[in-house]
């Protein structure tokens, strides 16, 4: 679906245009605290970007309420554009999740998603996410995802 080129900025330039959250999240592989973030109960339609990056990560179309407190997703809008890692940190064994092209830090995949859509919940931090609502679509260089909502 996606033509443009996405690319991860250096940290240094990170360092200035993103809050200190969004760099420790994305960049230093930290977690925000549940339900103190800006996108869990988000109920607009449109698509999450990456913060860093730009490129197209998940829709409100897969958004659901998991009760976790983050933003929680059935799955990618673009599966290549995220990448998944074992995670052995913290004395647990996870699957964490990345953007491909912006290499951020995004959260972790679990296998206790809603059933009859796979059973996956892409538990994601707001931090590593920029909202981009379908009115701002096509402003936004995005267009190509309005079909998504349309066909709903």
């Amino acid at each position: 679906m996606n033509k443009r080129i996405y690319t991860k900025k250096n940290r240094e330039q990170l360092k200035k245009e993103l809050t200190q959250d969004q760099f420790e999240v994305t960049q230093e592989n930290g977690t925000e605290k549940s339900f103190e973030n800006e996108f869990w109960n988000n109920k607009e339609q449109g698509i999450y970007v990456d913060i860093n990056s730009g490129e197209p990560l998940f829709t409100s179309l897969d958004k659901f309420d998991s009760g976790c407190g983050w933003p929680s997703f059935t799955k990618p809008v673009e599966k290549d554009n995220v990448q998944e890692n074992k995670d052995i940190t913290h004395g647990m064994m996870r699957t964490e999740v990345r953007s491909k092209y912006g290499d951020s830090h995004l959260g972790h995949l679990f296998n206790d998603g809603p059933r009859n859509t796979g059973g996956l919940r892409y538990c994601i931090n707001s931090a590593a996410l920029r909202f981009i609502p379908i009115s701002r679509l096509d402003y936004e260089g995005y267009d190509e995802y309005l079909e998504l909502f349309l066909k709903k």
